[in-house]
């Protein structure tokens, strides 16, 4: 399986990590999060292979985020409800992730990526 990079295409964080990529002569294949969210089933796949927390992949400083008052709403909820909620919105996810081969990064840092990519 190749790279799936999910990106928003109007965040200056996802260009920057979509550039890097293209620079370092990655094969991945581009999904508009807003538009096609990875599934709850592929959302596991990710928080599997990460080493992050749930919360981790939630877009914290996002409008969605702060609308639905999660700050104060995640707490009380089950990691299925949050996997749930997190695959009906993809603007509610922390971006750019990108998934392949049993790996994953969520947002863009240039030395983790060199890490986690460049093997």
């Amino acid at each position: 399986m190749g790279l799936i990079y999910y990106g928003y295409p109007k965040c200056g964080t996802c260009r920057k990590a979509k550039k890097w990529l293209e620079t370092n002569n990655l094969d991945f294949q581009e999904v508009n999060i807003a538009e096609a969210p990875p599934s709850e089933e592929e959302l596991e796949k990710m928080i599997a292979a990460s080493d992050l927390e749930l919360k981790k992949f939630f877009n914290v400083s996002g409008m969605k985020y702060r609308e639905l008052n999660l700050k104060e709403k995640l707490p009380a909820m089950t990691d299925n409800e949050k996997i749930s909620l997190l695959a009906s919105d993809g603007m509610l996810i922390k971006r750019p992730i990108v998934f392949g081969d049993g790996k994953v990064t969520v947002g863009f840092k240039e030395e983790e990526f060199s890490k986690v990519w460049l093997i």
